[in-house]
């Protein structure tokens, strides 16, 4: 089989980004002590666009890369990305009551439920971004692109840091734009709508890349892939309908939706993707450019959990501070059917190290195939 150019695909989900840490601590085993960059196309979304970043920073030592994203996220804890001590919480429940309340005297509305002001100071600490130009100078990297969802604009930019030979692209309600990545590219697509504040970038302010993100394998294939490999941040086949009794909660909704953000998009777009391929594979590529399809096959390998995160985070949902498991109590989170919820903001070693182990299981389970697709 050809080799071709590699590309990762992170998808969005908060802490349950952890599981992609497990399948690359995997892939690690699987390649051994090859030396260089297995993915020389990096692209993120939400959560996975921090991975993804950190991959980029040290696309020169994948190994090391992976080591360093494992640490962290073995070690994880809420405070690290958001404040949730008593005091924090109690100011944040004023604010929205005063809002809610007093609108009409109160001219400042709040801009998030959660201060995630401690993640800003962990990236500025753990990451050199300077060194993703490096990387690509040097040859390690390709190309790099994490996206973001314009408030204003309603567009969804995958803002990329590339060789020079990478054009911008633009489509419909979604562009790529050329700049050098940094702490506000990763504040901006992981700022989850309502829990998280938006992050101004130049005119626009910008919230989590998933939303209104209509093809989050799109930027790899602009930026130059040939096959690509997507881990995902849950099931992509989710259980039917089921009788339940009880009105649903706020939690149940609003992890309802948050789901939708994180995982609907990516199945549409896979599903797109197999499309084109067996329209591609139908034809050489002399017949392609005579009918004047501009189309090629992209192989495609996807690794998502073969467990519910949700039932992961329920039986871990004692690990979160008091203070905080008080407050989602009040909204449903506690529940067995708001634990949805609950696996985006779990930030605890209980969860994350229980999402490393099972990333590690699903991918030594189709060991093969990750052979095949690594080429190794």
């Amino acid at each position: 089989m050809a080799e071709g150019k590699a590309a990762l695909v992170l998808t969005g989900g908060g802490a349950r980004a952890a599981y992609q840490v497990g399948v690359l601590s995997a892939i690690r085993e699987i390649r051994g002590r090859r030396a260089g960059n297995p993915f020389p196309i990096l692209c993120g979304t939400s959560a996975g666009g921090i991975n993804a970043v950190a991959l980029a920073v040290f696309a020169g030592d994948f190994n090391r890369g992976v080591r360093m994203l494992a640490r962290i996220w073995r070690q994880f804890h809420v405070d690290q990305v958001y404040r949730a001590d008593a005091a924090a919480l109690l100011a944040t429940g004023l604010r929205w009551a005063s809002a809610l309340t007093l609108g009409w005297a109160v001219r400042q509305t709040p801009g998030s439920l959660l201060d995630n002001s401690p993640l800003r100071r962990l990236l500025t600490e753990v990451l050199d971004f300077s060194a993703i130009g490096r990387s690509i100078e040097q040859g390690h990297l390709h190309a790099v692109s994490v996206a973001a969802s314009g408030y204003s604009s309603g567009e969804s930019l995958a803002f990329f840091e590339a060789v020079p030979e990478v054009q911008a692209w633009r489509r419909m309600q979604r562009l790529g734009v050329r700049t050098s990545i940094g702490v506000d590219h990763l504040l901006a697509t992981s700022a989850i709508p309502f829990v998280f504040p938006p992050v101004r970038i130049n005119r626009e302010w910008f919230g989590d890349g998933s939303m209104r993100q209509l093809a989050p394998i799109s930027p790899a294939i602009h930026l130059g892939a040939d096959r690509i490999l997507v881990i995902g941040s849950g099931r992509l086949v989710e259980e039917g309908r089921q009788r339940t009794e009880g009105y649903p909660s706020l939690a149940q909704i609003a992890g309802h939706a948050l789901s939708s953000i994180f995982l609907d998009g990516l199945s549409v777009d896979l599903e797109r993707l197999q499309r084109i391929n067996i329209t591609a594979g139908a034809m050489s590529p002399e017949q392609r450019a005579a009918a004047g399809i501009y189309l090629r096959p992209i192989e495609t390998l996807v690794i998502s959990p073969s467990q519910r995160l949700d039932a992961i985070a329920g039986r871990n949902r004692d690990s979160l501070p008091l203070a905080l498991r008080t407050v989602l109590r009040g909204v449903g989170a506690m529940r067995r059917d708001g634990s949805t919820l609950l696996s985006y903001l779990l930030f605890e070693p209980p969860f994350t190290q229980a999402l490393l182990e099972l990333g590690y299981k699903d991918t030594m389970d189709r060991r093969s195939e990750v052979e095949a697709f690594l080429r190794v």
